[in-house]
């Protein structure tokens, strides 16, 4: 977003949702985080629904841009590092203030057409990922050919999407559930040929 004081408000609402939450988040909240009145943040954002919207997909594209950006030298250290960027245990980055927050949306998403358009969003994005990446690694043989790149990206954005909604309704670190990823694409993914002996 071009406008500095757009953009300002999109961050206020960052730390006003990891202060109160969704449920009892106000545009009075957002204005005090931004230091603005009631009024500019209605300037910009003509309702509280509204701005959580712009919000949602303003993280949508940040989340997007880290996605695309895993790397790899092989498609098993780009399922890794994707792995390691959804699966880290972030307490303080962004918090479990703001996980907490998310969740609230998520639980208002069936009746919200804007906030289930967006979450749409990043599950598409991540799960088109995953897709595109196990589908590399079948086709250079590192990955057994009877793994099925759609059928397994909808088991990792599934158990990926409940493991951050455990870790915020009970505090069960995501470590534990990252382990038992990883210890699965070691044992179900790998190629019975190692890639070498097929050169």
């Amino acid at each position: 977003m071009d406008d500095d004081t757009a953009t300002e408000i999109l961050g206020a609402t960052f730390r006003a949702l990891c202060q109160h939450g969704c449920a009892a988040l106000t545009v009075k909240d957002i204005a005090a985080e931004a230091d603005r009145s009631k009024a500019t943040v209605h300037y910009y954002y003509d309702s509280r629904e509204n701005l959580c919207g712009e919000f949602l997909d303003f993280l949508c594209e940040r989340y997007t841009a880290r996605i695309l950006d895993v790397d790899g030298s092989t498609p098993r250290e780009e399922l890794d590092s994707l792995l390691d960027t959804v699966l880290t245990d972030e307490r303080q980055t962004p918090g479990q203030e703001f996980r907490t927050a998310i969740l609230e949306i998520k639980a208002q998403a069936p009746y919200n057409d804007a906030f289930r358009t967006q979450l749409a969003k990043f599950d598409a994005v991540l799960f088109d990922r995953f897709r595109e990446i196990i589908a590399a690694g079948i086709e250079t043989g590192e990955f057994d050919s009877a793994v099925e790149p759609a059928v397994t990206a909808q088991f990792l954005v599934t158990g990926i999407t409940g493991a951050h909604a455990r870790h915020v309704a009970t505090d069960r670190s995501i470590d534990q559930f990252s382990e038992a990823i990883t210890r699965c694409v070691e044992t179900d993914f790998r190629a019975e040929t190692p890639v070498e002996a097929t050169r």
